[in-house]
């Protein structure tokens, strides 16, 4: 059905069809509010070419990764006049990856020799729980070669796996509250300051933070572990008492 002034209109069985989305589909999104209602002509409700765009839009922001509320967020923000292309590079810029880390990839069999006799399916399990590795059949990934080389020195050193993993457990609470530190300072004195005022800024910003701030937390542990070993070290003196003179 064709409207000369307005453009095209669809119903909705043919908006869904020129979508390529389920009529189902379609009523979701207005339900969630990501579509606005249609034109009403009696009981026949008719969509227009940007309702068209509106769907291809959430189609193709569905296949960057984005959520449904995200996507939300967005075309609100659309609708109140901030430029879409503004807000997805604010977005892009912020939530760019802050590690370097290489995944490795290996058999089931190869993980057991790295850790002879302490590949158990608990271990495993609790290592996939933990996000260091992702099982797929009879294949596994670890998310940073550097962590699993350290793992499997602590191991032959003598530090059993489960233990390792116990330590990684408690290691990441606090990684996930030094992170959450981070994120406020750079949310509140970075992105709030630059974001839509200058967004090349806001980029380079982030990108000379994201180094800083690794190696502010590497400094800090190097720092804290010398503290901790010279007290260890103290205490482990102290209970073996004073040297014994030699004959």
């Amino acid at each position: 059905m064709t409207n000369e002034a307005a453009g095209r209109e669809y119903r909705i069985g043919e908006l869904a069809e020129a979508a390529a989305v389920p009529v189902r589909t379609l009523r979701y999104y207005q339900e969630r509010k990501l579509l606005p209602p249609p034109r009403r002509v009696g009981r026949i409700g008719l969509y227009s070419d940007e309702h068209l765009a509106r769907l291809r839009m959430i189609g193709n922001l569905l296949e960057r990764g984005h959520t449904l509320e995200g996507i939300r967020e967005l075309l609100s923000a659309w609708e109140q006049g901030r430029d879409i292309d503004t807000v997805l590079g604010i977005e892009k810029a912020v939530t760019a990856p802050w590690s370097t880390e290489v995944p490795v990839t290996m058999t089931l069999a190869e993980l057991a020799e790295l850790f002879p006799g302490e590949v158990e399916p608990g271990a495993v399990e609790q290592a996939v729980a933990l996000g260091h590795l992702e099982v797929d059949g009879d294949r596994v990934t670890h998310w940073s070669r550097r962590q699993l080389e350290a793992t499997v020195t602590l191991v032959r050193a003598g530090v059993p796996l489960r233990e390792v993993l116990a330590a990684s457990r408690e290691m990441q609470r606090g990684m996930d509250e030094l992170a959450g530190l981070f994120v406020r300072l750079i949310t509140e004195h970075v992105v709030e300051r630059l974001a839509e005022r200058d967004l090349d800024e806001l980029t380079e910003t982030l990108d000379l933070l994201r180094p800083g701030a690794q190696v502010s937390v590497e400094a800090a542990f190097a720092r804290a572990m010398d503290r901790q070993v010279r007290t260890a070290v103290d205490q482990v003196l102290g209970r073996l008492g004073p040297p014994r003179d030699r004959d």
